[in-house]
């Protein structure tokens, strides 16, 4: 079953930390109103078919791809999150910006449990699936947003990058989905990340951050998430593996391939995978 006492600690870390993430950013109106896209080519690929769709994105942070879809690929876009802030800006970038978007302030098990509208197209990425305490009840849910014929798409980091820590040491789990308390919650990770990090500019907002709620994250094995899916009666259409990964860059000597893309240093093995992605299909 959901954790939901360890969903209620993350969403107050997600608070904290979504307030220093934005303070770095700049005029996120402006840019949308001038056609930016905050999309990747790996998502784009996998959103290819869904123009003028409806559109649920599971865990939409503070809604930058949200606005992404909705302005370039059409159609009716949904955004869940379990963060008040991430919302709350989502719903004032929208407003802001001009691009229609609904955003929902959920964790996402509830949602699945109170929400009845179904999608053509279920979406999430970048750093999701480590909040989930219940990857069953995770797959269950997708199914049950999905319309006949509609399909579940993922772009995620892999677990395999996730295993080492700051120096290249192997030190967390692969797989098995333990709950591992973080005492320092979200960090800054746009700052940490850098100017890379950000396609509009960087600014230096919250310095030194520190987060004063802690965090509680799942490690979740490739298997483990295939296995959900097909457990709830998903199919399986695309599964693919990356040497680089986009937007984050975990480990400070890693290789900026530009792009906002990152890879492995020469003193490592270059063919670690570090970013998966996969299509999974409710059948007619």
């Amino acid at each position: 079953m959901p954790n939901k006492a360890y969903h209620e600690t993350n969403r107050l870390s997600w608070n904290e930390g979504a307030k220093a993430h934005n303070s770095h950013k700049g005029d996120q109106a402006a840019f949308f109103r001038a056609g930016g896209n905050t999309l990747f080519p790996e998502e784009t690929r996998l959103l290819e078919n869904a123009t003028d769709k409806n559109l649920l994105h599971l865990q939409c942070n503070c809604g930058q791809d949200s606005l992404s879809i909705a302005r370039h690929l059409g159609g009716k876009v949904t955004g869940v999150d379990i963060s008040d802030e991430a919302i709350r800006f989502a719903r004032q970038l929208s407003r802001d910006c001009g691009i229609g978007a609904r955003f929902i302030r959920a964790d996402i098990y509830d949602y699945f449990a109170a929400e009845r509208e179904r999608f053509d197209v279920v979406f999430s990425s970048y750093g999701v699936l480590c909040w989930l305490s219940d990857l069953v009840a995770w797959g269950r849910g997708i199914a049950g947003c999905l319309k006949p014929g509609g399909r579940f798409a993922l772009v995620e980091f892999h677990p395999a990058l996730m295993m080492f820590d700051g120096e290249w040491q192997l030190k967390h789990d692969y797989m098995g989905g333990a709950p591992c308390e973080l005492e320092s919650g979200v960090g800054d990770y746009v700052a940490w990340t850098g100017a890379a990090a950000e396609i509009d500019g960087l600014l230096p907002g919250m310095r030194d951050f520190r987060n004063p709620f802690p965090g509680v994250e799942f490690q979740w094995g490739i298997a483990e998430v295939v296995t959900a899916l097909l457990g709830a009666d998903l199919r399986l259409s695309d599964l693919a593996e990356y040497n680089y990964c986009n937007g984050f860059k975990p480990i400070q000597d890693m290789v900026d391939l530009g792009g906002r893309r990152y890879a492995m240093p020469a003193h490592m093995p270059q063919n670690i995978p570090l970013m998966f992605s996969l299509v999974a299909e409710r059948l007619p």
